[in-house]
């Protein structure tokens, strides 16, 4: 039976339909779930996709972080379900607590969309066991609110402790403090970035990069990542 991911739609959600097809991509059965319900539906693991759930209204995140599906989400991320969260995903996660810290507007005020490296600093956890601690990777990024924030006290412990996931080079595109692009838990189960690696799986759809035009598939090892742990879990 193939691993079944499940992605969830909100209102406003814009790129559900792009993450399922990375699940697809990486071998595994996407599963459409709907922010109402309160059924996972017997998912292996889980996609809080980019957009803009609610319009962003009160802070992007803040509503989709207490719909009704969160309750069982939040539940599972506490019992090890990956749960991966990509960009308005990322912002649920802060807002959940599921992560620590927020992510405000970006410091020059404007969305950005832009091919932007990243430096793997965690190769360990369930999203990203597939890279190599270190390695740079192209990942399409575009945001307003992708600014990550936190306390002196909480950025320190993210260093020491190793949860610091990713970190942008380069170019910082959006002021994000101590360069910080994603977050991983403590477990390692739950993993949240700025960034669209959904948007990178394919050859001919990806980023540009030395080889060829669109040539980028770096994305899809987050996926292939968690089945290698799913896999591993359930030896």
């Amino acid at each position: 039976m193939a691993t079944r991911i499940g992605v969830v739609t909100f209102p406003g959600s814009l790129d559900e339909r792009d993450a399922q097809r990375a699940i697809r991509v990486a071998g595994a059965e996407p599963v459409p779930l709907w922010h109402g319900d309160h059924d996972l539906r017997g998912v292996d693991g889980i996609v809080l996709p980019g957009g803009f759930s609610y319009g962003d209204y009160l802070r992007p995140g803040a509503i989709a972080a207490v719909s009704p599906i969160m309750t069982e989400i939040v539940e599972a991320a506490n019992r090890g379900m990956p749960l991966l969260g990509i960009c308005n995903g990322f912002q649920m996660l802060v807002e959940a607590r599921l992560l620590p810290g927020g992510l405000i507007r970006n410091a020059h005020q404007q969305f950005i969309r832009r091919d932007q490296r990243l430096v793997v600093e965690n190769a360990e956890t369930v999203w990203t066991n597939r890279f190599e601690t270190g390695e740079e990777i192209v990942i399409p990024l575009k945001n307003a609110d992708g600014g990550y924030i936190a306390d002196a006290e909480t950025l320190d412990r993210l260093e020491g402790e190793g949860l610091v996931a990713f970190r942008y080079a380069g170019v910082n595109p959006n002021g994000s403090q101590r360069d910080i692009a994603g977050l991983t838990n403590e477990r390692g189960n739950v993993v949240g970035l700025m960034p669209h690696p959904e948007h990178a799986v394919e050859p001919g759809f990806g980023p540009d990069t030395p080889e060829a035009m669109r040539s980028g598939t770096d994305g899809v090892r987050f996926f292939t990542s968690a089945l290698h742990a799913l896999a591993d879990a359930a030896a």
